[in-house]
Order: C-alpha cells, then sequence, then structure tokens
C-alpha cells in the first residue's frame, strides 16, 4: 500500500501526514507514505486544494486534515 501526501509542507500537510501514519501503526499496515511537494506533480491529480491524501494513486481527499479515523476508513475501503 502507498499513501501519498500532496502539499508544500505547510502545518496542515504535516498534520495529515502524522495522522496517517498514526492511523497506519493503530492498524498494524506497513505502508509507504511519502509527500509529494512538487507543484507540477501535485497537479497531475486534479486536486485545488491542498493537502491532498491519496491511497494506491486514488485520491481520496483533498483540502482537508483528516483525522485517523477518516483515514483508517480510506485506507479499509482499499483493502477489501
Amino acid at each position: 500500500m502507498e499513501i501519498k501526501i500532496l502539499g508544500t509542507g505547510c502545518p496542515k500537510c504535516q498534520a495529515l501526514e502524522r495522522n496517517a501514519k498514526e492511523a497506519l501503526k493503530e492498524m498494524g499496515i506497513d505502508a509507504v507514505v511519502t509527500e509529494v511537494k512538487d507543484i507540477k506533480k501535485i497537479m497531475e491529480y486534479d486536486i485545488m486544494t491542498t493537502p491532498g491524501f491519496v491511497v494506491n494513486d486514488r485520491v481520496k481527499s483533498a483540502g482537508k486534515v483528516l483525522n485517523k479515523e477518516e483515514i483508517k476508513k480510506m485506507i479499509e475501503e482499499e483493502i477489501v
């Protein structure tokens, strides 16, 4: 499983990354979490606001700092 946090590294992006890592840890899932800071690469995902949350190359959320429970739900959708 691959998770990408799309954003410039702002506090909201950092909070989303932290929440994602904590959710993965709580779920016992080993996944790669990467930050995508390059604006051109972020634009490839067709989002208008950051942070973006991408699981297995599918945009799950944009413009919102998801909490751990929201992240867990989105990850579970990808596992099934």
